[in-house]
């Protein structure tokens, strides 16, 4: 197969679908991989590592689409890509389809064989491809709360440790998957008062059994959502349901009750964002405020720590690159039930039922159209 990466466009997106180890992989079973000159530098690779590890590199992107059967990214393609995407190619990459009506009526027009890396999933219910993204979120979502927490950037001046003396800051997660933990065990880990709310009983009976007086949970309703935001200092919105947009879990009317200067991270924001007041930043003007609260909803926030996340995705993508390679996509999608529940459009058909709500449209078995 030929499988193509081009530089992601995506504002301050420094990541790349592929590593120079991952291209020697994929060449090394016979494929041919072209690589868009400089799509790597943000991540620290050079287009030489990509030639050492048996890659041909091209000018454009526009020459890697066009040479590719099947394209390896990273975000989903922006409009000003969509001429680029050939009829019925594969692209492997994060889609996030439910908040995006324009590039689904795209892929499914031009039949393109769109397969969502946060919709694989396992029978035991875990999303491999989004997990690794959703660790670094998670904790980064704590490092840039506290960040536009310090007054000098507009927040209320508060350390989220407190100090001997004075009590710690409030964070209130919603939502304890793999995001919501990772946030809570670095927020945490900064000596915070935390809160997490969840729908799920269990979780929040295991953290409750810790009896830490700093670290507990609720169950997620809209009356004790709508308490915790009164002393909240920092908000993370972590809540996932694969492939759909994202509840809205805070009205305004929560959002204006907040403290003055307090700070809402919403890592939901690819699916549409878990706030009422959340809209789409990027790293080069991440933040706004609603009622004097600050909102910070980058969408692509691990793109800040490129050289790590890239490492972290391509080490659970190439498996799946490689299958999809190796067996072409039919076998593949029959032999891979995990790999099947990652295709959202095929054939001018969406298969993805979360995609299929957010738009009243029908919904298609992949299996069943292959």
């Amino acid at each position: 197969m030929i499988i193509g990466v081009p530089k992601e466009i995506k504002n301050h997106e420094n990541r790349v679908g592929l590593t120079p180890d991952g291209v020697t992989k994929i060449t090394a079973s016979g494929h041919t991989v072209y690589i868009e000159h400089n799509a790597g530098i943000g991540s620290g690779f050079k287009d030489s590592e990509y030639i050492k590890a048996r890659a041909k590199i091209l000018p454009s992107a526009k020459s890697v689409y066009k040479a590719s059967e099947m394209i390896v990214k990273i975000k989903e393609p922006l409009a000003q890509e969509f001429a680029l995407i050939q009829t019925k190619q594969i692209i492997f990459t994060y889609l996030h389809l439910a908040a995006e009506k324009k590039l689904t009526q795209f892929l499914l027009k031009n039949k393109v064989a769109g397969i969502a890396y946060e919709t694989v999933e396992t029978p035991d219910k875990h999303l491999p491809l989004l997990e690794p993204m959703s660790q670094v979120a998670g904790r980064m979502s704590i490092q840039v709360g506290a960040h536009f927490l310090e007054k000098t950037h507009g927040g209320r001046g508060v350390l989220l440790g407190g100090t001997t003396d004075v009590l710690p800051a409030n964070v209130v997660v919603l939502g304890y998957g793999i995001a919501g933990s990772n946030a809570v065990q670095m927020a945490r880990g900064l000596g915070a008062n935390v809160l997490v709310f969840d729908v799920d009983q269990k979780k929040i009976k295991q953290i409750n059994n810790k009896n830490n007086p700093l670290f507990k949970a609720e169950l997620s309703n809209s009356s004790n959502i709508a308490k915790a935001l009164l002393e909240a200092d920092l908000v993370v919105g972590a809540v996932l349901i694969p492939g759909a947009k994202a509840p809205k879990l805070v009205t305004k009317k929560m959002i204006k009750n907040m403290q003055d200067g307090s700070v809402i991270v919403d890592i939901a924001i690819d699916q549409g964002g878990s706030m009422e007041t959340s809209e789409p930043t990027n790293h080069e003007h991440p933040i706004y405020k609603v009622f004097g609260v600050t909102h910070y909803c980058v969408t692509n926030m691990p793109g800040a720590v490129a050289r790590t996340s890239t490492l972290a995705l391509t080490a659970r993508t190439l498996p799946y690159i490689l299958e999809l390679a190796n067996k072409g996509f039919t076998k593949a999608i029959k032999d891979n039930r995990d790999l099947a529940k990652g295709v959202n459009t095929f054939n001018g058909k969406l298969t993805c039922q979360g995609v299929a709500n957010a738009f009243s449209l029908p919904c298609d078995c992949v299996e069943k159209i292959i």
